[in-house]
């Protein structure tokens, strides 16, 4: 079987930015233990895989070692995929989820915003185990390094800064070696979450 594979810089303007992620559009799901498989073999913080679904998509994401509640950055480079190769002449695509709820991604003249929800912040006290782990190099959490470029990060980053800074629009950048940046807008319970992405890979994978 083959199957169509991208790979998107999301949250970035130039090629080698951002945070990559690979993109497998399905015409029916694969097993649990394949996308699994696939998502280590393309050893990136995320591989997305959708699947039709209504207007929309059916969209899952999973790690070199797991699969994951959301993902922010494999999300907006689904949308790309959809919006710019895969049927060019949309402007939106909702994509359905597991455990996240629908979340829509909308192009906005050369860039995609995502309609994510908002995630409070809530004290806790501190957990010894994940103290320790901050301790120790390395300490990667669902397999893979802190991402270039988070975008469920900022689910939660969005309303806790809005309500510090007293605004409701923002501008993230993640610092590293490939540098992210977003925009943010706090909308009640929901959060807009705005980047560019690019196409560096189209091919197809054999399983």
């Amino acid at each position: 079987m083959r199957i169509p594979l991208y790979q998107v810089d999301a949250f970035t303007s130039r090629l080698f930015g951002g945070n990559p992620a690979a993109v497998c559009p399905l015409a029916e799901w694969l097993s649990e233990t394949t996308m699994q498989s696939i998502a280590a073999e393309n050893n990136l913080a995320e591989t997305a895989f959708f699947v039709a679904q209504g207007e929309g998509y059916l969209l899952r994401w999973f790690t070199p070692t797991v699969e994951v509640e959301l993902c922010g950055h494999a999300t907006l480079a689904s949308g790309y995929v959809v919006t710019h190769i895969l049927m060019p002449d949309r402007r939106s695509v909702r994509f359905d989820t597991l455990r996240a709820g629908p979340l829509e991604v909308t192009r906005d003249g050369d860039r995609l915003a995502m309609d994510f929800p908002a995630w409070p912040t809530e004290r806790e006290p501190a957990n010894p185990r994940i103290l320790a782990a901050l301790s120790k190099r390395p300490a990667p959490n669902h397999g893979v390094d802190e991402d270039p470029a988070t975008g469920s990060a900022h689910c939660v980053l969005t309303p806790y800064w809005a309500g510090r800074l007293g605004k409701k629009q923002l501008k993230a950048r993640q610092i590293s070696a490939r540098t992210g940046d977003l925009e943010c807008t706090l909308r009640g319970d929901r959060v807009t979450l705005t980047g560019h992405a690019v196409l560096y890979l189209e091919g197809s994978i054999t399983v």
